[in-house]
């Protein structure tokens, strides 16, 4: 493997891992809207919460 094949895969490991690193950052962030979204429409509609399981 040439010293250029190896940079190559260095930076295209960094690039895959910042990309995941960005993934999760957006689940949870989207997870957390979805969990205040439900709470707030649950509030409209007077709807318990703790006593539904959402899967």
């Amino acid at each position: 493997m040439t010293e250029n094949m190896r940079g190559d895969a260095t930076r295209r490991n960094h690039l895959l891992e910042v990309a995941h690193e960005e993934m999760v950052k957006f689940e949870r962030k989207e997870n957390e809207f979805r969990k205040k979204d439900r709470a707030e429409r649950a509030a409209e509609l007077h709807l318990p919460l703790n006593g539904i399981k959402i899967h």
